[in-house]
């Protein structure tokens, strides 16, 4: 027999681990055995049986403590789901969303935009976090409200407004119209059901791919500074800030990237948040396109794909946007048209005109700038996801609720009270910025009095005087929050989100924050979790235009100068604080692991919205011709590398079936046996296809596909086919049917 003292300790410190949603602590003194002392005794005594029990059962502690701690080193703590799916929606006669232009009407595809969702679990029964990147100017409130509400149909409370996450990329070449707001209708004639529910119904179906293929897997980070790629567009307005000698830029060139990989060690997609406008296509583009960030998209899943066609490889790859509310894509900067001088620093106008004052670059034109500036980001991630190496671990959490920003008290650093105020629109919002200028008289950084805008804006809503103090310095030209008719202009009850990740923490914001503002805001909220116990390496990011969208929000300095940024910053000077005192909060509750109120319930206008665009009554062919048939064939003699097929077809209208998952066009090569293999779509970037109406009174229409030849394309037999439907209307009604086109076959040399 064996005597061993009256209590065996197992004298090993771990700590807590949080792995796949199950809790162990394992401290020093944990008792695994113990027996009462006797007056006589203060032994155990066990016999060689209990002995062999007893080792064995260490031997398995031990050999569950080092798989626990091996699970931890490899980050392989998490379920992870991934997916995309086609949100292009209407690519004819819809007006684009973000340069706010009458003229900017979508006329075909670039290339395909699509919603990017990435589900983050402890466990398959246990919390979860959605991520989900758009391809769109922002994510909208009733697009939030939608999807939960169609995701609750299907899952009950598994997926909700706290841990769903709607960020757009901030393209301003999309499709409008999906908004329940006035202002942001104005240009797309009122609410585009078309539009909305082709990306309310893409994100459920994202969601509900990547629910299904959750899998085990690590989360893994890396950052660094990309710097070829951006330039602040309101450099006048980020020198008024007190702090600028605090940072060594005037814009934040930090990507962070979360990389999130199988346990069997397959990359299943990438997060690469970064600041910049998605403004390299400019507001003569009428081509639908995901500009720099859908384009980085692109090249990255092509890349890690091994050329799959879009939305067909498993990896998912996002470039969410962060905040670049003064952050511009054309790097060459603004210049003077027809002069090439510097615009007016403080005002960005020439001659005392601001359409005049226009940034460009780096590209030979807006395409070229977008390959730019999309590559850039494409290949920086690349370094990146090679250099990702600190793991994530700890648990799934996400807090959310909704404010009032109307009449929000807000408590300033300095210990002073202030309030935000009801939502209006600056002067110098109408002035545009240097990547899409307004026009008429309307100036950046405008705090003056002008009569005969006063009168105008009169016609609308009178600002009260209380309403013109609280937003002061701001002119006031459109009262939004003093107008209800038909419905509200701009949002009053603001939805507040914070996502955990282990030690990520990801912020929802429902706007356009400045260089500085998202700076302020991201090193509040990462000293609030210091101070409320977190510890480690925190990341705090922002994913901006999240679940709604408030304009802008600059930091004080700047609203106090009124250029665009702080013209659009709708709840008046202290909207920054109040932002930061709410996220603040919602990180207090993480840190603590209590629960937040969901706050004030916002509006659904769903079936108040009126809309004034035309839809497709009919199509027509010319005499003799049929759809499908060639307008403009390919040339015989064939193509080198490097030049474009051009060719075109009579066409219905595009809005007659959206091809969502589909394609409009493929270029397909020959094979050795006969059969045809496509190597491109529409969602290709090395193709176009554009939609041009010949005649109003027939309906009559053609579609016009160019492929550019990459350098490496290889030699053989090509072909070009059309795909659409076409739209007819008899005594029984109207018909949509399918309808097809081929060109002649051409060579590639």
């Amino acid at each position: 027999m064996i005597s061993l003292s009256s209590h065996l300790y197992w004298n090993v410190t771990i700590g807590t681990i949080f792995c796949c949603n199950k809790v162990i602590v394992l401290t020093k003194g944990n008792v695994l055995f113990s027996k009462k002392s006797t007056p006589s005794s203060h032994e155990w005594v066990l016999t060689s049986c209990q002995q062999l029990l007893m080792m064995t059962l260490m031997k398995c502690l031990l050999l569950l403590t080092t798989v626990l701690l091996a699970l931890v080193a490899t980050g392989h703590c998490y379920y992870i789901g991934v997916s995309q799916y086609d949100i292009t929606g209407p690519a004819a006669e819809i007006n684009m969303m973000g340069y706010a232009s009458l003229d900017q009407v979508t006329a075909g595809i670039h290339f395909r935009l699509w919603c990017r969702t990435f589900i983050i679990a402890n466990s398959l029964s246990g919390p979860r976090v959605v991520l989900v990147t758009l391809d769109t100017q922002t994510a909208s409130q009733i697009m939030k409200i939608e999807v939960v509400k169609k995701l609750q149909v299907i899952y009950g409370n598994l997926y909700t407004d706290d841990n769903v996450l709607l960020s757009g990329t901030h393209t301003h070449s999309g499709p409008g119209g999906y908004w329940q707001y006035v202002l942001f209708e104005f240009t797309s004639l009122g609410f585009v059901k078309e539009s909305l529910d082709v990306i309310v119904d893409g994100v459920v179906e994202s969601i509900k791919i990547a629910h299904n293929n959750m899998k085990k897997g690590s989360l893994l980070t890396s950052s660094g500074s990309l710097t070829n790629s951006s330039i602040n567009r309101s450099p006048f307005a980020y020198e008024q800030n007190l702090d600028k000698n605090d940072y060594p830029t005037d814009v934040d060139y930090t990507m962070f990237l979360l990389k999130l990989v199988s346990d069997k060690n397959q990359p299943l997609g990438s997060i690469s948040w970064f600041p910049v406008h998605t403004t390299s296509m400019n507001n003569t583009n009428d081509l639908i396109s995901g500009d720099n960030k859908g384009y980085a998209s692109y090249l990255m899943e092509q890349h890690m794909n091994n050329g799959a066609l879009p939305g067909k490889g498993s990896f998912v790859a996002t470039f969410p946007q962060s905040h670049s509310g003064d952050v511009s894509p054309n790097t060459a900067g603004a210049r003077c048209i027809g002069t090439g001088l510097p615009c007016d620093y403080k005002t960005s106008t020439c001659s005392g005109k601001d359409e005049l004052c226009i940034a460009f670059g780096p590209g030979v034109d807006m395409v070229d700038s977008t390959r730019i500036i999309g590559e850039n980001q494409y290949y920086f991630t690349r370094t990146l996801l090679g250099n990702a190496s600190n793991s994530l671990s700890g648990p799934v959490d996400s807090r959310h609720t909704y404010v009032d920003m109307t009449r929000l008290t807000v408590n300033l650093e300095d210990g002073r009270l202030a309030k935000t105020c009801p939502p209006a629109m600056g002067r110098s919002f109408a002035a545009g910025t240097t990547d899409g200028p307004g026009s008429l008289d309307f100036s950046q950084a405008d705090t003056g009095r002008n009569i005969f805008w006063d009168l105008v804006r009169g016609f609308i809503s009178s600002p009260t005087p209380q309403q013109e103090d609280c937003h002061a310095p701001k002119p006031i030209l459109l009262n939004t929050g003093g107008v209800d008719i038909p419905y509200e202009w701009q949002p009053s009850i603001v939805p507040v989100q914070i996502v955990q990740v282990g030690q990520l923490y990801v912020l929802a914001a429902p706007g356009e924050f400045t260089t500085m503002a998202g700076r302020r805001l991201i090193n509040s909220v990462k000293k609030t979790l210091r101070d409320n116990g977190v510890t480690g390496d925190i990341h705090v990011v922002i994913s901006a235009l999240a679940n709604t969208y408030i304009n802008y929000v600059a930091t004080l300095e700047e609203y106090n100068v009124q250029r665009y940024e702080g013209a659009s910053t709708i709840y008046g000077p202290h909207t920054l604080s109040a932002f930061i005192q709410e996220f603040n909060k919602l990180a207090v509750a993480l840190a603590k692991g209590v629960p937040v109120s969901t706050g004030p319930s916002p509006p659904n206008y769903l079936d108040e919205q009126i809309s004034l665009v035309t839809p497709v009554v009919l199509d027509g062919v010319p005499f003799l011709k049929d759809f499908g048939d060639i307008k403009s064939n390919a040339l015989p003699k064939g193509f080198c590398p490097l030049s474009t097929v051009f060719v075109s077809f009579w066409a219905g209208h595009p809005r007659n079936n959206f091809m969502t998952g589909k394609t409009f066009l493929e270029v397909q090569k020959k094979k050795s046996n006969g059969a045809w293999k496509v190597l491109y779509t529409d969602a290709s970037c090395e193709t176009r296809f554009r939609w041009v109406r010949t005649s109003v009174a027939l309906g009559q229409s053609r579609v016009e596909i160019e492929w550019d030849i990459p350098s490496n394309a290889a030699k053989g037999t090509y072909r070009i086919k059309h795909f659409g439907y076409r739209k007819r209307v008899n005594l029984f009604g109207s018909q949509i049917r399918p309808y097809s086109g081929v060109s002649r076959k051409f060579e590639v040399y």
